[in-house]
């Protein structure tokens, strides 16, 4: 007998449902106490693994405690600082001129919104969404690439886009729900729903996942 087709909504409370059962504290794994550090260790964790960002940033927050002094800041001397994150010459830069445009339009404070966050230096939806969510507790769909892998295997779509990604997610997510979502699946993709060797025979939603389903990839 053929499986009912899940809706997108249908499949996201499940999918919410059972990794807050599997992962019951989400949190975002950098580590920051204050708004301007989370945006900048975001910036820093492009290309490089958040272990290593949170290797860094202590010595760099130490160095430099407000925006004020990021912006007043030698781009060579924050090279320094940040040179193991990988592109660290782009990340300087950016980092000390998204903290000028912090300090001067926005009077030292990181803004609350999507159309001024990624008017800064390096940020992009998926930065902006992650500091609107758990810096501004607003309704937030991080699409990284854990995001887009689980998701579409999952089956709420079968494209690369992140913008249109974030719109079918944000459709289909309960807005309450969609951050800590977001948190549990870089968890989920780093133990289990893995790039190269997905293991769906572990896999807490291998029960309505279309991936894990499928003849080719079956997990019984």
């Amino acid at each position: 007998m053929k499986t009912k087709k899940l809706t997108n909504k249908e499949r996201a409370a499940l999918a919410v449902a059972a990794l807050k059962a599997e992962y019951p504290g989400a949190v975002c794994s950098l580590v920051y106490e204050k708004p301007h550090e989370l945006l900048i260790a975001t910036r820093l964790s492009a290309q490089c693994t958040d272990a290593r960002v949170n290797m860094v940033t202590p010595a760099l927050f130490e160095r430099y405690k407000t925006p004020y002094d990021f912006a007043n800041a030698d781009v060579s001397e924050v090279e320094e600082y940040i040179k193991s994150c990988g592109l660290y010459k782009t990340k300087a830069r950016d980092i000390v001129e998204m903290n000028k445009r912090i300090c001067e339009v926005f009077k030292g404070n990181v803004p609350d919104n999507m159309e001024d966050l990624t008017s800064l230096a390096g940020v992009g939806r998926k930065t902006a969404n992650l500091i609107l969510g758990d810096v501004f507790k607003k309704p937030a769909v991080v699409v990284d690439t854990h995001c887009i892998r689980i998701t579409s295997r999952l089956g709420f779509h079968n494209i690369k886009d992140a913008v249109k990604i974030e719109k079918i997610l944000r459709e289909a997510l309960d807005p309450n729900e969609s951050n800590d979502f977001c948190h549990r699946l870089v968890l989920h993709g780093r133990a289990v729903c893995t790039a190269r060797s997905p293991k769906c025979r572990e896999c807490c939603m291998r029960e309505f996942c279309e991936y894990a389903r499928s003849d080719k990839k079956g997990y019984a």
